[in-house]
């Protein structure tokens, strides 16, 4: 019988082939310095790029097992990374995390209350006060942040102060009850997800981590603002429907 993994690293990734190889290298070397086995995924999201022939080459001269799943058209990073922790991967903890490294992969080094199972879902933070934001985005990007927390403790989506930060960890039953449920493709699925766990009674952590920003955002300030928004209040109607109330939906 094959051991199971131990932890399954999912990166989404969209035209990613100027940043992706660092990210993967980090991510391998801190893996390749750790007593359990790990597991990287990246999903290529329908890239228009070398996204996949990057990743492709780093396979090859990598010490820890790098799966790639191509997606034929861009689907949202949602998507990618539903596709990633419910369809590949296999590992007892799951982690998603952006392309662009923004949290350092060593912050996993801090995350023993899931290992523990003192947590179900762990979710980085950049907004406590223990957090370490070493270069900050720009400030209509921040403030357009601090509107989408607000409108989402009106609405009664989730009272965490951070939904978006690109670094959340679940258990491998975390994983499958909250992404079985997972609607939404694109940039608000975060939370839709902590919705989806705080229905079911899931216990989750906030972890404030050290945050460097990249300029390179693949949010849309205008376009992607807008429908983020309304998916809030799609959140709220689904749940009226019943969408989320059955345990598991795959």
């Amino acid at each position: 019988m094959t051991t199971p993994i131990f932890l399954s690293l999912v990166i989404p990734a969209y035209n990613e082939a100027a940043r992706i190889s660092q990210t993967l290298a980090a991510a391998d070397r801190y893996f390749s310095a750790c007593a359990y086995d790990a597991e990287i995924i990246v999903v290529d999201d329908g890239s228009t790029d070398q996204t996949k022939e990057v990743v492709t080459q780093f396979q090859q001269k990598s010490g820890t097992p790098i799966h790639l799943e191509s997606l034929p058209k861009n689907r949202g990073k949602g998507f990618a990374v539903k596709t990633g922790m419910l369809h590949r991967a296999t590992g007892k903890f799951r982690f998603f995390y952006d392309a662009d490294g923004s949290t350092p992969i060593e912050e996993l080094d801090r995350c023993e209350a899931l290992f523990e199972g003192r947590a179900d879902i762990i979710i980085g933070s950049r907004a406590l006060p223990d957090s370490i934001i070493q270069q900050r985005q720009a400030w209509y990007r921040e403030m357009m942040g601090r509107c989408f927390n607000r409108i989402e403790r009106i609405l009664g989506i989730t009272a965490y102060t951070d939904t978006q930060c690109g670094f959340k960890g679940f258990s491998a039953e975390a994983a499958v009850l909250c992404f079985s449920h997972q609607s939404i493709d694109r940039f608000s699925f975060d939370a839709e997800l902590l919705y989806i766990a705080v229905k079911h009674g899931l216990q989750i952590e906030e972890l404030p981590v050290r945050w460097i920003n990249s300029p390179n955002s693949k949010v849309n300030p205008l376009r992607d603002a807008s429908r983020m928004f309304l998916d809030l209040f799609a959140i709220r109607l689904k749940d009226f429907r019943g969408v989320y109330d059955n345990k598991t939906r795959l």
